[in-house]
């Protein structure tokens, strides 16, 4: 790890799945996620970050400054009395402020996903809470998507009991085809900020350019499909507050499905139009993929 970074960052990420289900809901028995009014497909912020930490440990391991906080069988209080025992104060014993400052440091600087997406870790040993540098939206499918339920069998049964069935009946539920979209920020301000800044540095940009390119390469099963990232698209901005609201650099990046194409089927039929002229004084934009 490095030096903060020094420059705002916003972007827009576009992914699709083929027959597999990007993000089931279990209130929903696990069907992919829908908008019930517009019948577009959602995937949550959490899902991404999720595979974003998933890359980073596989990349990463256990080195020091990228663990993962937010790990399966890991409590996460677990992680709160390391920090208390590192910095010197007493697990279990209430810190000062300025103990729990110290605790908070100490987690940005040795869980990765704390540095980038923050965390409130007020709970146990309080190491306080921290406003990450990176936010991600929900995604959302560019058409309306089909949930599709289809039935499988299996050769065998599970209980003994059940011997005589010789099969058990399941179902899986996918979407045939859908191109999603999702957009989001990297703030310098919080990444950098002397008092409350979590020490994002320029490494720990790298590899979540790299990771959200190669967000499914790693994660692959039957449930899922075939999911790809298909273009990352990058405006960096020359100061850490940025030189333009981010709501208008995302309306440059426009996606239509082809002429003459009724029901996508796959990415090459839709375009995706970035404009480049004109950008606002102090932005660059750059294609990852």
């Amino acid at each position: 790890m490095t030096t903060p970074i020094s420059n705002r960052y916003d972007f827009v990420l576009l992914y699709d799945v083929e027959n597999g289900n990007p993000n089931g809901d279990p209130d929903a028995g696990n069907m992919p996620r829908i908008d019930p009014e517009t019948g577009h497909g959602i995937v949550t912020d959490v899902c991404l970050k999720r595979k974003i930490r998933n890359y980073v440990e596989l990349v990463k391991g256990d080195a020091a400054g990228y663990r993962i906080y937010v790990k399966e069988g890991t409590p996460l209080n677990q992680n709160h009395a390391e920090a208390y025992i590192a910095v010197d104060l007493e697990p279990g014993k209430k810190a000062d402020m300025s103990g729990v400052d110290k605790a908070r440091r100490w987690m940005c600087a040795n869980f990765f996903d704390v540095r980038t997406f923050g965390a409130v870790m007020t709970t146990g040993d309080n190491c306080g809470q921290v406003r990450g540098p990176v936010q991600i939206n929900f995604s959302r499918s560019q058409d309306p998507i089909v949930q599709q339920e289809v039935t499988i069998t299996r050769q065998t049964v599970t209980r003994i009991e059940d011997a005589e069935k010789e099969r058990t009946m399941g179902r899986k539920h996918i979407v045939p085809y859908g191109l999603y979209r999702v957009e989001g920020y990297v703030s310098a301000k919080l990444a950098n900020d002397p008092a409350k800044g979590t020490g994002f540095s320029e490494e720990d940009l790298t590899l979540l350019w790299d990771a959200l390119v190669n967000l499914f390469e790693h994660d692959r099963s039957a449930a899922r499909g075939k999911m790809a990232t298909r273009k990352l698209i990058v405006f960096k901005h020359d100061s850490d507050l940025g030189s333009a609201p981010a709501h208008i650099l995302f309306e440059r990046v426009q996606v239509r499905r082809k002429e003459g194409v009724l029901v996508p089927r796959n990415f090459s039929d839709y375009t995706v139009a970035v404009d480049r002229d004109n950008l606002p004084a102090g932005v660059e934009l750059i294609e990852m993929l």
